[in-house]
């Protein structure tokens, strides 16, 4: 037994000229100490089966060969952490000598972005979950569901871009969706009724552009479905969506205005951002600025997603995202939004 501990030293002194690494060196370690199957334990395993006389000369022995493997062990440690440190300050060396690097310039959200998030915080508070509608629309989701069936004329109003070739059937064509309110038949179909729920996103309308039209724009889609829901319940929502985003002294004028998936619509305005309701090219000097149509969803579209009419009722708005933006930040143009600009979009 002497000369197997003897044989073990020599074995792991062998063995550390070729370790290069920690992982290497603990793999060593636990092959000798492990308190298992350790070949230094296995021998302090077999003491038991010595005399007394043997026992205490090749215990002592056992004893001593541990002390110095755990030293050449330890020391090996302290070479590799020193190699280590070594290492990583030369990987760390900066020279002084190199030219300043150019300045690292973030990224932020975009003014629209940042009203939309602004928003659908405000409307989580209010119970709304928001939903999010594909950009590419069902001409029936569209228009024919929002009771706006083919030969209609409000058709002429929202002119869109069809997608060619590309029919969901024979006679249902894709489009680029003019509203979010396409959202509206297909979230009834899924939740049913009672339900609270906001649409944010992208439209497109084929729209002659200037400083308040643009054919890609933003909108935020709201309904609500229930039973007793009321004409006072909007007009509510749609106070505390002005004031919050433009303060508690904020002017919100009801017009009555067609719309065909609500019945009775209205058209909301507020006070022009630029002139502070004095008038301008703006506001067409009106003083104020349309943002949002709204009104208690017509029975046909509450058919069209399985809702009862008769038990059921609800409201729907649709909140020109841009245009919030634009009054907001005081926006004169809405193109500017559009533009891609790192000057104009570096402001926000």
């Amino acid at each position: 037994m002497q000369s197997k501990l003897e044989q073990l030293k020599s074995e792991v002194l062998l063995a550390l000229k070729s370790i290069k690494n920690k992982a290497n060196l603990e793999e060593l370690e636990n092959k000798i100490l492990g308190r298992k199957n350790g070949e230094l334990t296995n021998i302090m395993k077999g003491l038991k089966d010595l005399t007394d006389d043997e026992r205490k000369i090749v215990g002592q022995l056992a004893n001593e060969a541990k002390l110095e493997i755990e030293a050449v062990l330890q020391t090996k440690k302290i070479q590799l952490s020193q190699a280590d440190w070594q290492t990583n300050l030369e990987k760390e060396r900066l020279d002084i000598t190199q030219p300043a690097l150019p300045k690292i310039e973030y990224g932020h959200f975009h003014p629209n972005t940042i009203v939309q998030n602004d928003l659908e915080n405000l409307f989580n508070s209010m119970g709304f979950m928001v939903l999010d509608g594909s950009e590419i629309e069902s001409d029936y989701y569209n228009f024919t569901a929002l009771n706006i069936p083919e030969s209609h004329p409000a058709r002429d109003m929202q002119d869109t871009f069809y997608v060619k070739n590309h029919e969901v059937d024979s006679e249902t064509p894709w489009v680029m969706r003019t509203q979010t309110s396409a959202m509206q038949v297909r979230a009834l179909q899924k939740y049913g009724a009672p339900i609270r729920a906001i649409v944010p996103g992208k439209c497109f309308r084929n729209e002659a552009t200037d400083v308040r039209h643009e054919h890609t724009f933003y909108q935020l889609e709201g309904f609500v479905v229930g039973e007793n829901i009321t004409f006072a319940h909007l007009k509510g929502v749609l106070e505390t969506v002005a004031k919050h985003l433009y303060g508690e002294d904020t002017k919100v004028k009801l017009r009555p205005k067609y719309y065909p998936f609500v019945e009775p619509g209205i058209n909301g305005e507020v006070t022009c951002f630029l002139c502070k309701g004095n008038g301008c090219r703006v506001c067409k000097n009106t003083g104020w600025l349309e943002i949002f149509g709204a009104g208690m969803i017509h029975p046909n579209v509450l058919k069209q997603g399985n809702i009862d009419p008769s038990k059921y009722q609800g409201f729907a708005f649709g909140l020109g995202l841009t245009r919030l933006v634009m009054l907001k930040y005081g926006i004169e143009d809405i193109r500017h939004l559009e533009s891609g600009d790192l000057k104009f979009l570096k402001q926000f």
